[in-house]
Protein backbone atom coordinates (compact mmCIF):
# COMPACT_ATOMS: atom_id res chain seq x y z
CA UNK A 1 0.00 0.00 0.00
CA UNK A 2 1.40 3.48 -1.06
CA UNK A 3 1.95 5.81 1.91
CA UNK A 4 -0.91 8.16 3.00
CA UNK A 5 0.27 12.18 2.34
CA UNK A 6 -2.89 13.90 2.66
CA UNK A 7 -6.28 13.32 3.62
CA UNK A 8 -9.66 15.36 3.05
CA UNK A 9 -11.80 15.05 6.24
CA UNK A 10 -15.53 15.79 5.65
CA UNK A 11 -17.43 16.31 9.06
CA UNK A 12 -21.56 16.66 9.16
CA UNK A 13 -21.70 18.76 12.75
CA UNK A 14 -25.13 17.66 13.28
CA UNK A 15 -25.52 14.28 12.46
CA UNK A 16 -26.23 11.60 15.12
CA UNK A 17 -26.41 14.92 17.59
CA UNK A 18 -23.29 13.91 18.34
CA UNK A 19 -19.92 16.76 19.34
CA UNK A 20 -17.15 16.31 16.51
CA UNK A 21 -14.49 17.86 18.05
CA UNK A 22 -13.03 14.75 19.66
CA UNK A 23 -13.27 12.95 15.85
CA UNK A 24 -11.51 15.41 14.29
CA UNK A 25 -8.73 15.64 17.08
CA UNK A 26 -8.36 11.99 17.22
CA UNK A 27 -7.76 12.01 13.21
CA UNK A 28 -5.69 15.02 13.49
CA UNK A 29 -3.56 12.79 15.73
CA UNK A 30 -3.55 10.04 14.17
CA UNK A 31 -2.01 11.49 11.07
CA UNK A 32 0.08 13.41 12.61
CA UNK A 33 1.90 10.12 13.51
CA UNK A 34 1.98 9.02 10.19
CA UNK A 35 3.52 12.31 8.71
CA UNK A 36 -0.03 13.09 6.61
CA UNK A 37 -1.13 16.44 6.03
CA UNK A 38 -5.52 17.19 7.01
CA UNK A 39 -7.67 19.13 5.05
CA UNK A 40 -11.29 19.44 6.62
CA UNK A 41 -14.89 20.68 5.43
CA UNK A 42 -17.88 21.02 7.32
CA UNK A 43 -21.31 20.51 5.76
CA UNK A 44 -23.56 23.67 6.11
CA UNK A 45 -26.34 22.15 4.58
CA UNK A 46 -25.80 24.72 1.50
CA UNK A 47 -23.49 23.80 -1.77
CA UNK A 48 -21.87 21.42 -0.15
CA UNK A 49 -21.82 18.78 -2.97
CA UNK A 50 -20.13 21.54 -5.20
CA UNK A 51 -18.10 22.29 -2.99
CA UNK A 52 -16.74 18.87 -2.07
CA UNK A 53 -16.23 18.51 -5.51
CA UNK A 54 -13.92 21.55 -6.26
CA UNK A 55 -12.48 20.90 -2.85
CA UNK A 56 -11.04 17.73 -4.27
CA UNK A 57 -10.82 18.51 -8.09
CA UNK A 58 -8.34 21.08 -6.79
CA UNK A 59 -5.81 18.95 -4.43
CA UNK A 60 -4.20 15.96 -4.70
CA UNK A 61 -5.72 13.58 -1.85
CA UNK A 62 -4.50 9.94 -0.87
CA UNK A 63 -7.73 9.44 1.16
CA UNK A 64 -11.40 10.77 2.51
CA UNK A 65 -12.87 10.51 5.71
CA UNK A 66 -16.33 10.98 5.99
CA UNK A 67 -17.66 11.33 9.69
CA UNK A 68 -21.06 11.67 9.17
CA UNK A 69 -24.73 9.10 8.90
CA UNK A 70 -25.73 7.96 5.36
CA UNK A 71 -26.89 10.86 4.39
CA UNK A 72 -23.57 12.48 4.41
CA UNK A 73 -22.02 9.40 2.61
CA UNK A 74 -24.40 9.80 -0.26
CA UNK A 75 -23.96 13.62 -0.50
CA UNK A 76 -19.90 12.58 -1.32
CA UNK A 77 -20.60 9.79 -3.02
CA UNK A 78 -22.65 12.28 -5.36
CA UNK A 79 -20.16 14.48 -5.38
CA UNK A 80 -17.34 12.48 -6.52
CA UNK A 81 -19.31 10.35 -8.84
CA UNK A 82 -16.36 9.42 -11.13
CA UNK A 83 -13.14 9.87 -8.55
CA UNK A 84 -11.10 7.02 -7.41
CA UNK A 85 -10.07 8.04 -3.92
CA UNK A 86 -10.42 5.65 -1.61
CA UNK A 87 -13.24 6.98 1.25
CA UNK A 88 -13.10 6.01 5.17
CA UNK A 89 -16.47 5.55 7.14
CA UNK A 90 -16.40 6.88 10.99
CA UNK A 91 -20.25 6.59 11.39
CA UNK A 92 -22.02 8.93 13.16
CA UNK A 93 -25.27 9.18 11.81
CA UNK A 94 -28.75 7.76 13.01
CA UNK A 95 -28.66 4.52 11.94
CA UNK A 96 -25.40 4.26 9.76
CA UNK A 97 -26.51 1.11 7.48
CA UNK A 98 -23.60 1.48 5.13
CA UNK A 99 -21.42 0.95 8.39
CA UNK A 100 -23.34 -1.80 9.35
CA UNK A 101 -22.83 -3.76 6.11
CA UNK A 102 -19.87 -3.17 6.08
CA UNK A 103 -18.90 -4.24 9.23
CA UNK A 104 -17.26 -1.00 10.84
CA UNK A 105 -17.37 -1.45 14.38
CA UNK A 106 -18.19 1.52 17.38
CA UNK A 107 -15.10 2.33 18.61
CA UNK A 108 -13.28 5.33 16.49
CA UNK A 109 -9.63 3.93 17.11
CA UNK A 110 -10.66 1.02 14.66
CA UNK A 111 -12.90 2.73 12.16
CA UNK A 112 -9.61 4.94 11.80
CA UNK A 113 -7.48 2.41 11.37
CA UNK A 114 -9.71 0.72 8.66
CA UNK A 115 -10.06 4.34 7.10
CA UNK A 116 -6.57 4.29 7.05
CA UNK A 117 -5.89 0.85 5.88
CA UNK A 118 -5.54 -1.06 2.49
CA UNK A 119 -8.84 -2.90 2.46
CA UNK A 120 -10.89 -1.10 -0.58
CA UNK A 121 -14.39 -2.75 -1.29
CA UNK A 122 -15.91 -1.24 -4.99
CA UNK A 123 -19.02 -1.30 -4.14
CA UNK A 124 -21.96 -0.98 -6.65
CA UNK A 125 -24.55 2.31 -6.58
CA UNK A 126 -27.92 2.00 -7.88
CA UNK A 127 -29.43 5.08 -9.63
CA UNK A 128 -33.01 5.10 -8.15
CA UNK A 129 -35.25 8.03 -10.40
CA UNK A 130 -31.89 9.60 -10.77
CA UNK A 131 -30.91 9.22 -7.10
CA UNK A 132 -28.16 7.50 -5.82
CA UNK A 133 -28.69 4.38 -3.40
CA UNK A 134 -25.88 2.78 -1.72
CA UNK A 135 -27.47 0.44 0.35
CA UNK A 136 -31.38 -0.09 0.63
CA UNK A 137 -34.29 1.60 -0.52
CA UNK A 138 -37.63 0.51 -0.26
CA UNK A 139 -41.50 1.45 -1.01
CA UNK A 140 -44.03 0.72 1.95
CA UNK A 141 -44.30 0.95 5.76
CA UNK A 142 -40.49 1.53 6.25
CA UNK A 143 -41.11 4.61 4.07
CA UNK A 144 -43.50 5.32 6.29
CA UNK A 145 -41.66 5.02 9.67
CA UNK A 146 -38.87 6.62 8.31
CA UNK A 147 -41.01 9.63 7.26
CA UNK A 148 -42.41 9.91 10.72
CA UNK A 149 -39.13 9.52 12.12
CA UNK A 150 -37.71 12.52 10.42
CA UNK A 151 -41.02 14.23 11.75
CA UNK A 152 -40.43 13.44 15.07
CA UNK A 153 -37.72 15.14 18.20
CA UNK A 154 -36.19 11.83 19.01
CA UNK A 155 -33.25 10.34 16.97
CA UNK A 156 -31.43 6.89 16.67
CA UNK A 157 -32.76 3.56 17.27
CA UNK A 158 -34.99 5.07 20.01
CA UNK A 159 -36.41 7.36 18.13
CA UNK A 160 -37.81 4.44 15.48
CA UNK A 161 -38.72 2.29 17.89
CA UNK A 162 -41.06 4.93 18.86
CA UNK A 163 -42.33 5.78 15.38
CA UNK A 164 -43.23 2.16 15.03
CA UNK A 165 -46.35 1.74 16.43
CA UNK A 166 -48.48 4.44 15.33
CA UNK A 167 -46.64 3.94 11.98
CA UNK A 168 -48.61 0.49 11.48
CA UNK A 169 -51.95 1.92 12.79
CA UNK A 170 -52.22 4.18 10.44
CA UNK A 171 -50.35 2.58 6.94
CA UNK A 172 -52.89 1.37 3.96
CA UNK A 173 -50.88 -1.83 3.55
CA UNK A 174 -50.54 -4.44 1.86
CA UNK A 175 -49.56 -2.39 -1.42
CA UNK A 176 -49.98 -3.32 -5.01
CA UNK A 177 -46.84 -3.16 -7.13
CA UNK A 178 -46.54 -3.74 -10.76
CA UNK A 179 -42.65 -5.16 -11.23
CA UNK A 180 -41.41 -4.66 -15.01
CA UNK A 181 -38.15 -7.09 -15.54
CA UNK A 182 -35.73 -7.81 -18.55
CA UNK A 183 -37.77 -10.86 -18.91
CA UNK A 184 -40.78 -10.76 -17.62
CA UNK A 185 -43.80 -8.85 -15.53
CA UNK A 186 -44.81 -9.84 -11.93
CA UNK A 187 -48.08 -8.91 -10.17
CA UNK A 188 -47.21 -9.03 -6.30
CA UNK A 189 -48.72 -7.75 -3.25
CA UNK A 190 -47.05 -6.75 0.13
CA UNK A 191 -46.23 -4.68 3.06
CA UNK A 192 -42.43 -3.57 1.86
CA UNK A 193 -41.05 -3.74 -1.16
CA UNK A 194 -37.00 -3.16 -1.24
CA UNK A 195 -34.45 -2.25 -3.75
CA UNK A 196 -31.43 -3.70 -1.52
CA UNK A 197 -27.51 -3.42 -2.52
CA UNK A 198 -26.81 -5.51 0.92
CA UNK A 199 -27.66 -7.47 3.37
CA UNK A 200 -28.80 -5.27 6.79
CA UNK A 201 -30.75 -1.78 7.47
CA UNK A 202 -29.28 1.03 9.55
CA UNK A 203 -31.09 -1.15 12.74
CA UNK A 204 -29.49 -4.40 12.41
CA UNK A 205 -31.98 -6.11 10.56
CA UNK A 206 -30.62 -8.59 8.23
CA UNK A 207 -33.19 -8.30 5.58
CA UNK A 208 -31.30 -10.19 2.39
CA UNK A 209 -28.75 -12.56 4.08
CA UNK A 210 -27.77 -13.84 0.51
CA UNK A 211 -27.23 -9.73 -0.57
CA UNK A 212 -23.66 -8.71 -1.77
CA UNK A 213 -22.23 -5.01 -2.36
CA UNK A 214 -19.92 -5.55 -5.31
CA UNK A 215 -21.38 -8.35 -7.34
CA UNK A 216 -23.28 -5.63 -10.32
CA UNK A 217 -26.95 -6.76 -8.91
CA UNK A 218 -29.61 -5.65 -6.56
CA UNK A 219 -32.42 -7.98 -4.98
CA UNK A 220 -35.97 -7.18 -4.91
CA UNK A 221 -37.62 -8.08 -1.59
CA UNK A 222 -41.24 -8.31 -1.27
CA UNK A 223 -42.33 -8.56 2.50
CA UNK A 224 -45.59 -9.94 1.85
CA UNK A 225 -47.17 -9.57 5.16
CA UNK A 226 -46.26 -8.26 9.02
CA UNK A 227 -44.92 -11.67 10.43
CA UNK A 228 -43.68 -11.41 13.94
CA UNK A 229 -41.60 -14.21 14.69
CA UNK A 230 -40.09 -13.56 10.95
CA UNK A 231 -39.23 -10.30 12.15
CA UNK A 232 -37.49 -11.12 14.90
CA UNK A 233 -35.90 -13.58 12.96
CA UNK A 234 -33.90 -10.83 10.96
CA UNK A 235 -33.21 -8.81 14.25
CA UNK A 236 -31.54 -11.73 15.24
CA UNK A 237 -29.50 -11.92 12.25
CA UNK A 238 -30.83 -15.11 10.89
CA UNK A 239 -29.28 -16.17 7.21
CA UNK A 240 -32.59 -18.08 6.37
CA UNK A 241 -35.37 -16.29 5.54
CA UNK A 242 -39.29 -17.80 4.59
CA UNK A 243 -39.93 -17.54 1.13
CA UNK A 244 -43.63 -17.02 2.74
CA UNK A 245 -42.53 -13.85 4.71
CA UNK A 246 -40.16 -12.72 1.61
CA UNK A 247 -39.58 -13.43 -2.01
CA UNK A 248 -35.94 -11.97 -3.21
CA UNK A 249 -35.46 -11.50 -7.32
CA UNK A 250 -32.11 -10.62 -8.73
CA UNK A 251 -32.24 -8.31 -10.95
CA UNK A 252 -29.56 -5.58 -13.19
CA UNK A 253 -32.46 -3.10 -13.34
CA UNK A 254 -36.43 -2.91 -13.29
CA UNK A 255 -39.32 -0.97 -13.11
CA UNK A 256 -41.83 -0.65 -10.52
CA UNK A 257 -45.40 0.62 -10.88
CA UNK A 258 -47.61 1.28 -7.45
CA UNK A 259 -51.10 1.00 -7.80
CA UNK A 260 -51.47 4.02 -5.71
CA UNK A 261 -49.16 6.91 -4.43
CA UNK A 262 -46.76 4.71 -2.24
CA UNK A 263 -44.35 6.13 0.35
CA UNK A 264 -40.54 5.52 -0.56
CA UNK A 265 -36.85 6.22 1.06
CA UNK A 266 -33.67 5.85 -0.07
CA UNK A 267 -30.90 5.33 1.75
CA UNK A 268 -32.41 6.27 5.61
CA UNK A 269 -34.06 9.29 3.45
CA UNK A 270 -37.56 9.75 2.66
CA UNK A 271 -38.63 10.65 -0.96
CA UNK A 272 -41.78 11.46 -0.77
CA UNK A 273 -45.02 8.89 -2.52
CA UNK A 274 -44.31 7.41 -5.87
CA UNK A 275 -46.54 5.96 -8.14
CA UNK A 276 -43.37 4.65 -10.46
CA UNK A 277 -39.83 3.83 -9.30
CA UNK A 278 -36.98 3.13 -11.88
CA UNK A 279 -34.16 1.55 -10.94
CA UNK A 280 -30.81 0.06 -11.80
CA UNK A 281 -26.81 -0.50 -11.15
CA UNK A 282 -24.79 2.97 -12.46
CA UNK A 283 -21.14 1.54 -14.02
CA UNK A 284 -18.87 3.55 -11.66
CA UNK A 285 -18.12 2.17 -8.81
CA UNK A 286 -17.47 3.41 -5.15
CA UNK A 287 -14.17 2.52 -3.77
CA UNK A 288 -15.02 2.12 0.27
CA UNK A 289 -12.38 0.61 3.03
CA UNK A 290 -13.86 -1.88 4.44
CA UNK A 291 -12.30 -4.68 7.79
CA UNK A 292 -11.69 -6.96 5.13
CA UNK A 293 -12.26 -7.56 1.30
CA UNK A 294 -15.95 -8.65 1.41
Amino acid sequence: MEKIKKVFLIVNPVSGDIDKEDIIHAVQQKLYEINASLNIYRTTGKNDREAIKNRVNNNDFDRIIIAGGDGTIKLVAEALMEKKVPMGIIPVGSANGLAANLGIPADLKTQLKIALGGHVTNMDILNIDGEVCLHISDLGVNAELIKNYQNSKVRGKLGYLLQSVPTLMYSKYPFEFEIQLESETLHKEGILLAFANAKKYGTGANVNPQGRMDDGVFEILIYKNFDIPQILNTLRNETNVDAGFVEIIQVEKARVICKKPVACQVDGEYMGEKKEVNVNIIPHKLPIMSPVPL
